[in-house]
């Protein structure tokens, strides 16, 4: 039996009052989004929500003993929901969840199942929406936020997210191993020698940023590399490059920027070169994703974006035909790919 979280526990764990949890839980005015967010997540880190959200002592809900079944004898009919949480980011044009899209549209129609999207949904039309009866599962692409995890979990559909997880929601999740590609990414690069680096990108922004920051951390303090991290480039600061780099000192240059993604290291490359720094003559520049190819970019990890959607949907048919079983999390393999051409020249 698991011990009663309390709002007090929550309330200490993020530094606000009493109240202001009992506000955020309840979904009632007086708490900012932001705070309200950092709340939710906080009694999500807690269990507070383990007790399909009456916060109760309960028992493992997972069964043991149960026969599984296969999903290619699913034989399923009925409408998966395709959940855009953020359109403007998160899109059929984008060049990362275009093909993501892609790959779930093209693996549905091959089992003949009906398909709904659902872009920019509120907590007020949640409900009025999705009719559960008619819904077999929710596919969900990017980042989405805690409260309307939680209105979809008061649903009792099964539920894939694509690049995201959420303490406060548990179902399975789908996403490129960004630890052991960042992991290859500065191994090779430490053979080559270089040893001066900064990591650039919001590591808050995403749960695949934080593991690509923690792998570089990681891979430098095994090779007992000293890292002198600059706050601003890993801080909120980060999500938009133009906004930030003219507060950014170049006083002392890293011999490589190691970029979040594809699409800041394209940035990078440009605002360097705006204040003069030539890439890769003064300073190499790595991303991650394989999104860009016009841009002097050292390195980056090639993802399959089309099989992350084709798993995500072999991974919501599954959790149809089995749904007692704990929540799983797969991980894609990404692809190394080096630019030689692009290499900075280190000194002997």
């Amino acid at each position: 039996m698991r011990k009663k979280v309390t709002m007090q526990e929550i309330a200490d764990m993020v530094g606000v009052s009493k109240f202001a949890v009992s506000r955020a839980l309840s979904s009632k005015p007086g708490v900012s989004p932001q705070t309200k967010e950092t709340i939710l997540k906080a009694a999500g880190q807690l269990g507070y929500f383990s007790g399909g959200g009456n916060n109760e002592p309960v028992k493992s809900t997972f069964k043991s003993g149960i026969q599984l079944r296969p999903a290619q004898q699913s034989g399923l009919s009925g409408s998966i929901v395709i959940l855009f949480p953020n359109i403007r980011h998160q899109n059929r044009d984008n060049v990362y969840w275009g093909p993501v899209f892609d790959g779930i549209m093209n693996r549905l129609n091959q089992e003949t199942l009906d398909i709904v999207t659902l872009t920019e949904p509120s907590t007020d039309n949640m409900f009025s929406l999705l009719n559960p009866d008619a819904i077999r599962g929710i596919i969900s692409i990017g980042s989405i936020s805690t409260q309307i995890l939680l209105d979809i979990g008061r649903l009792n559909i099964p539920v894939t997210m694509v690049d995201h997880a959420d303490p406060a929601f548990q179902c399975d999740t789908v996403f490129t191993d960004n630890f052991g590609g960042m992991r290859k990414l500065m191994t090779k690069l430490i053979s080559k020698g270089y040893r001066k680096y900064q990591f650039v990108g919001s590591i808050k922004d995403a749960p695949s940023y934080y593991e690509r920051w923690i792998a570089f951390k990681t891979t430098l303090e095994e090779h007992d590399i000293e890292l002198k991290q600059d706050p601003l480039l890993i801080g909120p600061e980060a999500v938009d490059i133009y906004m930030m780099m003219p507060k950014l000192s170049l006083d002392e240059l890293p011999e490589v920027f190691v970029c979040a993604h594809d699409s800041s290291a394209a940035f990078m490359v440009e605002e360097l070169q705006k204040r003069g720094i030539q890439v890769p003559r003064d300073c190499g520049v790595t991303g991650f994703d394989n999104t860009n190819d016009t841009h002097p970019i050292l390195a980056t990890v090639n993802v399959n974006m089309e099989l992350l959607g084709i798993r995500a949907v072999d991974q919501m048919i599954w959790r149809i035909m089995n749904p007692d079983t704990a929540p799983e999390r797969k991980l894609i393999a990404g692809e190394l790919l080096v630019r030689e051409q692009y290499a900075m020249q280190l000194d002997d």
